[in-house]
């Protein structure tokens, strides 16, 4: 298997450094080949702008969506999107590290999908027509591939469980399980998420990376999160609300994963 990890935490010495080296050797050792997308040690940039495209503006301004579509169409993105593009291709499984900083991602690992997502890449897909709404949620150009988030936090479990202070993690993480990996088409593991990591960390570690390494050996068998797909005939289009006859009486992000 062709795994590919997008790792984001400033520090090689961390836990986190060290929870990405384990995964490299374990995965390796298993006879995966594994590619790395070290965003720091890459001084990503971050900010989707102007410089993304070797191409004048399509229009009088740069505009991100036509420009991104025009520059990806004629092979002008800058050379940084283009290299993660071809990693994502070559990959069977993406791995996406990172530590759980404000409720999100590191800003560098939301600047990699801003700008490696290009239009006509990750998004702008299939046609659009009655019954069909664009390749996306479940199809695109990463259907056929795996992902899951490996994420590590400094709080309690609790404080993410369903009455916790923090919010469920599952719907914490759905923006980017649902939005951002099974938009373009990722089939999305359920993550693995460490909780209280800056406690006795040292003493942990062995049995974190058992739970890693657990995940590791089953990329090609545990079962997907089961996400609606948007073109399966779940969903009205255009108006894309789930059936009215489909989770009954429910509302927010649960409706989306089929029970």
């Amino acid at each position: 298997m062709n795994v590919l990890i997008v790792y984001a935490h400033p520090e090689p010495r961390s836990l986190n450094g060290s929870l990405k080296d384990f995964a490299v050797n374990h995965l390796q050792q298993a006879g995966h080949q594994v590619q790395v997308s070290d965003l720091y040690a890459m001084q990503w940039k971050a900010q989707l702008d102007a410089a993304d495209t070797l191409a004048p503006p399509v229009g009088a301004h740069f505009d991100a969506t036509l420009d991104s579509r025009f520059a990806y169409d004629h092979q002008l993105q800058a050379a940084d999107i283009a290299a993660e593009q071809e990693k994502l291709r070559w990959a069977d499984t993406v791995i996406f590290q990172f530590p759980l900083w404000w409720f999100s991602m590191p800003a560098i690992m939301k600047g990699w999908f801003d700008r490696v997502y290009a239009n006509g890449f990750a998004y702008g897909v299939g046609e659009h027509n009655d019954h069909h709404w664009g390749d996306r949620y479940g199809e695109g150009t990463l259907a056929g591939k795996r992902a899951m988030l490996v994420v590590t936090t400094g709080g309690w479990e609790s404080h993410y469980a369903p009455r916790g202070i923090n919010g469920p993690i599952e719907d914490l993480l759905f923006p980017i399980q649902h939005g951002m990996l099974f938009y373009p088409g990722f089939s999305v593991l359920p993550p693995l998420v460490l909780y209280r990591v800056q406690k006795s960390a040292q003493e942990r570690f062995d049995g974190w990376c058992a739970a890693l390494a657990q995940r590791l050996d089953r990329l090609a068998q545990d079962q997907p999160i089961a996400f609606r797909r948007q073109n399966g005939g779940e969903y009205e289009i255009p108006a894309l609300t789930l059936r009215e006859d489909l989770a009954e009486g429910e509302r927010g992000f649960g409706v989306h994963v089929a029970r």
